[in-house]
């Protein structure tokens, strides 16, 4: 009933691994602890958890709760998009091509050639399978552009409000409330520079629930002069 006077020791064991806040630094008030493993220690009998407990009251119902998780590094181009999760997000990307008719989005694929001077126009669209509040969705951008929207403001489109902030590497988007559907964001770029780039990945999470995550797959684009 009281959290901050539990004097229960927890003991994680995962495989042969045991951790437990016994013999470990914990957070004071809270009883955090954190340990990390090795790649080259990681077995697949880590997949089997077990959490015990022992001391403290008899009659103690204070909850106890973590994660694992397993982190890693990759080139941006190479990620694959994030598939089972409440988000699912695909981020695509056009040239803006004027036609007789007017103006046309044509895709852009992953390697595709560019000039310097092409409007482009970033597309994410994020399909939520359940109300969500405080998202932080952030949307990387190629080096060698520069987007239009220069100045951030709150915006509303399609019963959905948010804040929109551009900053030197990154577009971000700040949402109270997403009920659940499917939403597209749109911003323009232009290219500004040749090379090859990494047009980067687009981010979504609760920022109060950070196991609400997904992100979307990496794509590189080549930049003639």
């Amino acid at each position: 009933n009281n959290m901050v006077d539990d004097t229960r020791q927890i003991t994680i064991q995962a495989g042969n691994f045991k951790v437990s806040s016994s013999n470990n630094k914990t957070e004071a008030g809270t009883g955090y602890l954190k340990q990390a493993i090795d790649g080259s220690k990681v077995t697949t009998s880590m997949g089997n958890i077990s959490i015990s407990t022992t001391g403290g009251q008899a009659n103690n119902t204070t909850p106890s709760w973590g994660a694992v998780y397993w982190q890693y590094f990759e080139e941006m181009d190479k990620i694959p998009s994030a598939t089972e999760t409440p988000f699912v997000i695909k981020k695509n990307l056009f040239k803006e091509v004027n036609t007789a008719t007017g103006a046309e989005l044509q895709p852009v694929n992953n390697n595709d050639q560019l000039k310097v001077g092409d409007k482009l126009k970033v597309r994410i669209e994020i399909k939520c399978d359940r109300n969500m509040e405080y998202i932080h969705l952030k949307d990387m951008r190629a080096a060698g552009t520069e987007p239009v929207n220069v100045l951030s403001s709150y915006k509303w489109q399609d019963g959905l409000g948010y804040y929109e902030s551009t900053k030197d590497a990154s577009t971000n988007f700040f949402i109270d409330f997403m009920p659940k559907g499917t939403y597209v964001f749109e911003y323009p770029l232009f290219v500004t520079h040749a090379g090859n780039f990494s047009v980067g990945i687009s981010t979504a999470q609760c920022m109060y629930a950070p196991e609400f995550s997904s992100h979307s797959e990496g794509i590189r684009v080549k930049v003639g002069k």
